[in-house]
């Protein structure tokens, strides 16, 4: 990747690693083994390069990541890198690999910790240009999704584990609970956006999706939470969290049709072209959420119905795994190779900055 490539790095990239790794999950509750591996794999390697060039962007683009993090409309996206974090996490954990998960959880925690204060503020509450609602979009639920992601984390580590079962559970009912209230306030925010301000078909972005997968892993939460070991934060909540899970599915299953509809709107009627975006991994996300969702809400709470919709739905996510992951790889190709060619016929070092 070139220096311009970094310098311009999207700050949801880590999206990729979430729908990676959910989608694996999938997989594997599908029995699916060799896919499952195959995702977690390209979780990983994927993971690695992301940080590697979010690394590489920090120490040289200090300022480009500055003005993202002042940015309403981009800055929420780096909580894909928690959200991220504690889905490749949870992945690892169902393999038995408990030392790499609380490794990722206490990455995740903290960094959690630090952007769930950090970004409200300096894309919020610190700008000085108003109203700041307008700037309200679908990327504000990643914030949810950070949350719950490390209440899911914590609450599939709390029964693998022989000491510090008390300390988990406090953590996954804990961010749970504020994911809860993050969600809330999220919907009222960008429903408001979306009444009070020109809403145009350019604005109606993949990240609205995540509206449902925030939904989505809120029930996964719920439901490892359920299902974790009896622990004093658990058996205060696990009645109130159950219900709770089956009313955030139901609404997350009523979401799907008008995100559809959403997209028959910008792209058939308003004739947007659907190109490849870093943002579409916003789709994927929450497809295999909310499969998983289904899985685990349909295991906990005894509902085969739910657990039938969740197992069908991890083929749906499947399908636009691949459709996207063909989609980037077809991007990369071209504006790679085509950079090169376009380098070479005017003599300049394949590679050089445009």
């Amino acid at each position: 990747m070139t220096a311009e490539g970094v310098r311009t790095l999207h700050p949801g990239y880590f999206a990729l690693v979430m729908a990676t790794g959910i989608v694996s999950i999938a997989m594997r509750n599908q029995k699916a083994l060799p896919l499952s591996v195959t995702l977690l794999w390209l979780a990983l390697i994927g993971y690695a390069v992301l940080v590697a060039l979010t690394g590489w962007r920090l120490a040289r683009f200090a300022a480009d990541m500055a003005a993202d993090l002042a940015d309403p409309r981009r800055a929420f996206g780096l909580f894909t890198f928690v959200a991220g974090t504690n889905v490749l996490g949870t992945r690892l954990v169902g393999d038995g690999r408990i030392g790499a998960g609380l490794a990722l959880l206490s990455v995740g925690w903290a960094s959690w910790l630090v952007l769930g204060y950090v970004v409200p503020w300096t894309a919020l509450l610190g700008r000085l240009r108003r109203p700041v609602l307008q700037d309200a979009n679908g990327t504000w639920f990643i914030w949810v999704v950070a949350s719950q992601s490390v209440a899911v984390l914590a609450a599939a580590l709390e029964p693998a584990v022989a000491t510090g079962r008390r300390e988990l559970a406090l953590l996954a009912v804990l961010s749970w609970s504020v994911g809860v209230f993050l969600y809330a306030a999220t919907a009222v925010l960008v429903t408001a956006r979306m009444l009070l301000y020109r809403f145009t078909p350019e604005d109606l972005t993949p990240p609205y999706w995540v509206a449902m997968g925030a939904t989505a892993i809120t029930v996964v939460a719920g439901a490892r939470i359920v299902q974790m070991a009896d622990a004093p934060m658990v058996d205060a909540t696990r009645g109130l969290v159950a219900g709770v899970s089956v009313v955030f599915w139901a609404f997350g299953t009523w979401l799907v049709p008008p995100l559809i509809f959403a997209g028959v709107w910008r792209h058939v009627l308003h004739r947007l072209p659907l190109r490849y975006e870093p943002t579409l991994w916003s789709i994927v996300f929450p497809l295999g959420m909310y499969s998983v969702a289904g899985s685990y809400l349909g295991k906990a709470d005894h509902l085969p119905i739910v657990r039938s919709i969740g197992d069908a739905e991890s083929w749906i996510a499947l399908a636009a795994w691949l459709a996207v992951f063909s989609a980037m790889v077809h991007h990369l190709g071209r504006t790679r190779f085509g950079a090169g060619a376009r380098a070479r016929s005017v003599g300049e070092p394949v590679g050089a900055d445009r």
